[in-house]
């Protein structure tokens, strides 16, 4: 008889990388992404598909400032000289409390391997010297870190305020956004940001543009204003600053036949300036004097893509291609000044363009971060962006992407709400994950290894607790049966495969002992926050919603060490449901409120 197990040579498995489980638990082989490499260009990164732009052979070691010297096999500044970035510490071998940070946070890396990644340009950390006063908790950008995600939130002239965006930069951390992004257009622009910034353990953005031209058309902003605005913000604490630099005046011809044009505020707002002016960008033309200003705070370099697609119409065209190659150009000249760097990139691009998009800039950035805006993959479902962006997303942060800019579901139709920015932090967070197991990041893969386990023993308390969002998991749940029992209402007792595989004894499913339960119980009274998220959900009555929310944690019945009337083992499934359904209407009944007469 042939044997069942298939022969491997048949059909081998490709090369593979470093394991996501610090346990090796399961049977997967393990990551089909490259061996890791930290302290190269292929720190983390996929296989590339043939013809794919390979890495730049230069970092931003290759782009010293003039007056450092190399004396064997280190690079020596020049007398007096006081480092003041995380760049300048790293080029000088010292290793600094955020980057010490970093690697507790990120167990995957070392102090050395920070600061040397740092010195190399393929890592960022945003950490402003003033920010650092004021309750910043230092992170890292970089393709040898886990991938980050960025929420943009900000006041616009006709909707939120300062209470608000501080409100929403808390919900935007409590839903695990690694930086935000102040784009207030409209109110207090500086009370709100000096807020943000006070309130905030994360490192913060902006587009310092935006505040350049309150109360001046663009056509009039100059030199002063571009200096003042940018040492204003550094003040404040910002960490980093969105600079569209690379939108040059040879590249507009290029966007005269685009189907929506720029879609960049700030590359519009430029390219306005340089028509009415026949110059060239100022941004561009003074580089090396905002270097010199953010190099004093340790602000950090975020090029913007002036020139990014707004529509699939538009992706990878001449225009941002060419811009691309400016961003490179200006990223050496701000290595040169000492300048921490990461770029910007698209946007809206179909899935089969972004491997090329994230290793074209790979090459030509010589490995600096790159943070991307989605992209998005297809254009045909407002309402739903966080989800179109988000595939992209995924698929980027696997070619090379560091820190996803998260998409919310009014991208494109209005400025986003509390729930909105839980949307987009939930969805990118699943994007970045969800690429960082890709790459074979050491220990990313641990707590899906553990809520499997959990699953497997139908330990519902357990599944809850390792969940990203454990309300709307328990919520979702107690819709359907608020029992947590040894079946779920998706399949019914009879036709559950995970309480069969637990029954086998041949099999190891379900049968970890630190998981192990079976007692069932009436799950606690719905939360607020669970009652509001299926009140939105609208498929309950609201009597059923009264009942979910003052149900006691009555076992049915049970005495201790026994199991309840509800459960597999005891009543089938039918009798079950009516035998909680029963318990549970007579604690209604002794619950509630009584009329007063």
């Amino acid at each position: 008889m042939a044997s069942p197990i298939p022969d491997s040579n048949r059909n081998p498995l490709p090369p593979r990388g470093g394991n996501p489980s610090s346990l090796g638990c399961g049977t997967t082989p393990g990551s089909f992404a490259n061996p890791s490499g930290i302290g190269g260009p292929f720190a983390f990164s996929s296989p590339d598909t043939p013809g794919m732009p390979q890495p730049s052979e230069k970092t931003a070691w290759d782009f010293m400032p003039p007056d450092w010297i190399r004396q064997a096999d280190r690079w020596v500044a020049p007398a007096g000289f006081e480092p003041t970035t995380q760049l300048e510490f790293a080029r000088l071998g010292i290793i600094t409390d955020p980057m010490r940070r970093v690697a507790q946070r990120e167990p995957h890396l070392r102090p050395e391997d920070v600061r040397d990644e740092v010195a190399a340009g393929r890592m960022v950390i945003p950490a402003n010297t003033r920010h650092l006063r004021c309750g910043l908790d230092p992170m890292a950008i970089g393709r040898a870190s886990l991938t980050k995600v960025n929420a943009n939130m900000g006041a616009s002239p006709v909707s939120s305020g300062t209470d608000e965006e501080v409100e929403k930069l808390r919900w935007a951390v409590r839903w695990q956004a690694d930086t935000v992004m102040d784009l207030s257009t409209g109110g207090d622009l500086d009370a709100t940001r000096s807020a943000i910034i006070q309130n905030s353990s994360v490192p913060i953005g902006t587009v310092p543009i935006y505040s350049m031209i309150i109360g001046r058309s663009i056509e009039d902003l100059d030199e002063a204003a571009v200096l003042e605005t940018l040492e204003h913000q550094a003040q404040q604490g910002v960490d980093y600053f969105t600079i569209h630099a690379g939108v040059l005046r040879d590249h507009l011809p290029l966007v005269r036949d685009r189907v929506i044009g720029i879609v960049s505020r700030g590359g519009s707002l430029l390219a306005k300036w340089m028509l009415h002016h026949r110059r060239e960008n100022l941004m561009y033309e003074m580089w090396d004097d905002i270097c010199a200003l953010m190099r004093r705070y340790d602000v950090t370099f975020s090029i913007g893509d002036g020139l990014r697609p707004g529509g699939l119409a538009d992706a990878t065209d001449a225009a941002q291609l060419a811009e691309l190659q400016a961003l490179g150009t200006l990223t050496e000249r701000a290595w040169r000044n000492g300048c921490q760097v990461m770029v910007e990139g698209p946007g809206h691009v179909s899935f089969d363009q972004i491997e090329f998009n994230m290793k074209l800039q790979r090459r030509l950035c010589h490995g600096a971060p790159f943070y991307v805006l989605g992209p998005l993959v297809t254009d045909i479902f407002p309402g739903y962006d966080h989800i179109t962006s988000c595939i992209g997303a995924t698929a980027a942060a696997y070619h090379g992407a560091s820190m996803l800019c998260y998409v919310t579901p009014k991208e494109h139709l209005g400025l986003p709400k509390r729930d909105d920015v839980k949307q987009g932090c939930v969805a990118y967070k699943i994007a970045a994950h969800a690429a960082d197991v890709a790459l074979g990041i050491p220990g990313t893969r641990d707590r899906d290894d553990e809520l499997t386990k959990a699953r497997a023993a139908l330990n519902w308390e357990k599944h809850f607790e390792l969940s990203f969002d454990p309300d709307t998991a328990r919520a979702f749940h107690d819709e359907d049966l608020d029992v947590d029992t040894d079946f779920c209402a998706m399949c019914g007792h009879d036709w559950c495969s995970v309480r069969i595989s637990k029954e086998i004894v041949e099999f190891v499913s379900g049968k970890d002992e630190a998981y192990a339960w079976d007692q069932p119980r009436v799950s606690a009274a719905l939360t607020a926050e669970q009652r509001e998220i299926l009140e939105r959900r609208g498929v309950l009555d609201p009597a059923e919603l009264h009942r979910l929310a003052r149900k006691t944690r009555s076992k049915m019945g049970a005495a201790s060490g026994e199991k309840a009337a509800c459960h597999s083992d005891v009543a089938d499934p039918d009798e079950a449901n009516l035998l909680q359904v029963r318990r549970l209407a007579v604690e209604d009944e002794t619950e509630r409120p009584r009329p007063i007469a």
